[in-house]
């Protein structure tokens, strides 16, 4: 039996002309896109460059740069999509999306929710890149927010890629929000020692640490007691940074160990008199 070839022969020639025929546009359009990207990235860059004198409106600058460069994506897309195809038009595209739209959401709806997102805190702007912030079971320094994603470094030094939708719909907790970040620490001691003065000397000892603000400045407060224990809780004010608060808690409960631990030795020093005063009144008597 003898197969004939010729027809597929023949539309693989056709094939192949067409595809010669259509090799300069190809190309065109290929540098279309080309310079259209670097144009965008280039406007982009301008943008940046051309608002970086206002402080504070980095995630702006970032959100109008992106879109811009979206923007010309698209456009230089649907010119090399003339080019190309020298029949379509806007109404073809328009079709096109009328038939396919449904799907292109369906496949492309969390890049699409992401992005939306990514531009909307952008906007919004409830932390910026170098802020310290915790969502879910991350916390660390903000090291960009990209289009899909915001990218997280940790205080061990680790990446986290954070989606920008699960950033934009859960609860986030900006750290460095503001100029100073109150710390504190229960204490329990025992309900013999002179509290009211305690109080007072851990208040001195906490103010002279270095790194606690003085406005406003740290407290002592007695939270809970019982027959035996009192509760007292330190509060005080530092920097807002995760490695600066840290360090000055280090040396806040450092002093305060000693400062208790000096109260507990004056009273046992003061039993002990008392004892010895009380022993010589019974030999005299």
């Amino acid at each position: 039996m003898q197969i004939d070839l010729s027809v597929a022969y023949k539309t693989i020639e056709k094939m192949g002309l067409t595809f010669v025929a259509a090799l300069p546009r190809l190309v065109v359009a290929v540098l279309v896109l080309a310079v259209f990207y670097v144009a965008g990235r280039g406007l982009s860059w301008a943008v940046i460059r051309g608002t970086g004198r206002f402080r504070g409106r980095r995630n702006l600058e970032l959100a109008v740069a992106r879109l811009i460069h979206a923007t010309i994506v698209a456009f230089s897309i649907l010119v090399a999509a003339t080019i190309v195809f020298p029949s379509f038009t806007a109404g073809t595209l328009i079709s096109l999306l009328g038939v396919s739209g449904i799907a292109v959401g369906f496949a492309f709806k969390d890049i699409f929710q992401n992005f939306l997102a990514g531009l909307l805190l952008l906007i919004t702007d409830p932390f910026d890149i170098g802020d310290q912030i915790v969502v879910d079971a991350y916390e660390g320094t903000v090291e960009d927010i990209q289009t899909r994603a915001t990218l997280i470094t940790t205080y061990d030094h680790r990446r986290v890629v954070v989606p920008n939708a699960d950033l934009f719909t859960k609860s986030v907790t900006v750290n460095t929000a503001f100029l100073t970040r109150r710390s504190e620490f229960d204490v329990a001691v025992p309900a013999t020692l002179d509290i009211g003065r305690l109080k007072e000397r851990l208040v001195q000892r906490i103010e002279q640490v270095d790194g606690v603000t003085h406005a406003p400045a740290p407290e002592v407060l007695l939270v809970k007691f019982d027959m035996a224990n009192v509760t007292l809780r330190l509060r005080w004010w530092t920097y807002p940074q995760h490695g600066s608060a840290i360090a000055v808690q280090d040396r806040v409960l450092t002093v305060a160990r000693e400062e208790i631990g000096a109260a507990q030795a004056e009273q046992q020093k003061r039993a002990a008199e008392e004892a010895g005063r009380g022993a010589r009144d019974a030999g005299r008597g």
